[in-house]
C-alpha cells in the first residue's frame, strides 16, 4: 500500500474555541475559504458530508467523506474514498492546540492506496490549497 502525508500549520492570534467556531460554521466557508468552498452536512461522527474543493488553477470538485473524529475544540477529521477501498483514500484533519498568544492550526491529510504514486501533481496542489486555506483562516480570525 502506498501512502503520502501532507501537513501544514499556522499560528493564529485567537483561542482554539473561536477558531473552532469558524471552522464548524460550514455555510460561511464560501465567504472566506479559498480551498474548501463549501461543506454541507452535520459535524457528527459517521455523518456523510458534501465538500466542494477548489484547487488553484483547476476546476472545483465534490467529495463525500464521512466524519471520523470530532473532539471539540481540538480535532475534526473525515475520511473520503475514491470508488473502492484500497484505490485512493484520504484521512483529512483539522487540529487546534493552544499556544502562547492564541492557537496552532494544523491542516493535514494522509493519503493511501494504489493511485497515490500517480497523483503527485494533485497532491502538491492539495498542499498548496491547505496553505491558502490556513492563511485565509488566520486573516479572518485576526481581522
Amino acid at each position: 500500500m502506498f501512502t503520502r502525508h501532507i501537513s501544514t500549520s499556522i499560528s493564529i492570534a485567537a483561542p482554539p474555541e473561536r477558531v473552532w467556531a469558524v471552522l464548524m460554521d460550514f455555510p460561511e466557508h464560501a465567504a472566506w475559504n479559498p480551498f474548501i468552498r463549501g461543506i454541507a452536512g452535520a459535524a457528527r461522527l459517521g455523518e456523510e458530508l458534501t465538500v466542494v474543493l477548489s484547487p488553484d488553477g483547476a476546476r472545483s470538485y465534490v467529495v463525500r467523506p464521512r466524519v471520523m473524529r470530532l473532539d471539540p475544540p481540538a480535532v475534526f477529521a473525515w475520511r473520503g474514498r475514491l470508488f473502492v477501498p484500497g484505490l485512493f483514500t484520504g484521512l483529512h484533519s483539522f487540529t487546534l492546540s493552544a499556544e502562547a498568544g492564541g492557537s496552532r492550526f494544523t491542516h493535514a491529510e494522509r493519503f493511501s492506496g494504489l493511485l497515490v504514486p500517480f497523483l503527485g501533481a494533485m497532491l502538491a496542489e492539495t498542499e498548496r490549497g491547505f496553505a491558502r486555506m490556513n492563511a485565509a483562516l488566520k486573516q479572518r480570525m485576526e481581522a
